[in-house]
């Protein structure tokens, strides 16, 4: 039997960022730029909406309070940063790098990373709505005490990913891979689609009696009486 880091038996625990953050520079740029490279910059209070950052790299930074509504960040690279009460809606990330990243009390709609790759991601708090996670690698990412609505995971894989107090609604796990995916301590799980694909989770006995008619009509089991 496989114990995680935690002791926790039958998954092997996610590995958490350990962000240390050097002594920051206020950012006085103008703006984003396409390839733009930053590093050590505390973006605050920052209303990025519309901006393109396309292809950029943002090492040891921090974004705080910052609005990033229809933001341009596909394939941008975030390393050892940390991103605190950030808001928006039509967030562009997709195919960009997660490393050592800590999101914190998020209010975002729509986001998209789809083929994005996050490793040793711990997102916190907040509300995120219809986060595109479609064909991306997910390893060693928590998500904890945040809601998640309609997070699609379609075609992704998951690896050492734990959900922790979690709110999830209308899940899509249509073709994700998962290994060592603990949902247990979720704190609602809702899978609308997919439920096929939780091979390699584990997952409480509370919740297998929740999904037992989803799981019922995957498998075409008729339940009378």
């Amino acid at each position: 039997m496989v114990r995680g880091a935690a002791g926790r038996p039958g998954v092997r625990a996610a590995r958490r960022p350990e962000l240390r953050l050097p002594p920051l520079e206020a950012f006085e740029g103008g703006g984003l730029e396409p390839d733009g490279d930053y590093d050590g910059l505390e973006f605050a209070g920052a209303d990025l909406a519309g901006q393109d950052g396309a292809g950029a790299r943002f090492m040891d930074c921090a974004l705080r309070g910052c609005a990033l509504d229809e933001t341009r960040l596909p394939r941008a690279r975030l390393l050892d940063s940390a991103l605190d009460g950030v808001r928006g809606v039509g967030t562009d990330l997709a195919g960009a790098t997660l490393r050592d990243v800590e999101l914190t009390d998020a209010r975002l709609g729509g986001t998209q990373l789809h083929g994005a790759a996050l490793e040793r991601v711990w997102i916190r708090g907040g509300k995120i709505d219809f986060l595109n996670l479609r064909s991306a690698a997910l390893k060693d990412v928590v998500f904890e005490g945040c809601v998640l609505v309609e997070p699609d995971f379609g075609g992704a894989r998951l690896e050492r990913v734990e959900f922790v107090d979690c709110t999830l609604k209308g899940v899509d796990l249509s073709g994700a891979t998962l290994k060592d995916v603990d949902l247990r301590r979720a704190a609602s799980l809702e899978i609308a689609r997919g439920v096929d694909r939780l091979s390699g989770a584990v997952i409480s006995t509370a919740q297998l009696l929740d999904l037992a008619p989803v799981l019922a009509g995957e498998l075409g089991i008729a339940v009378e009486g």
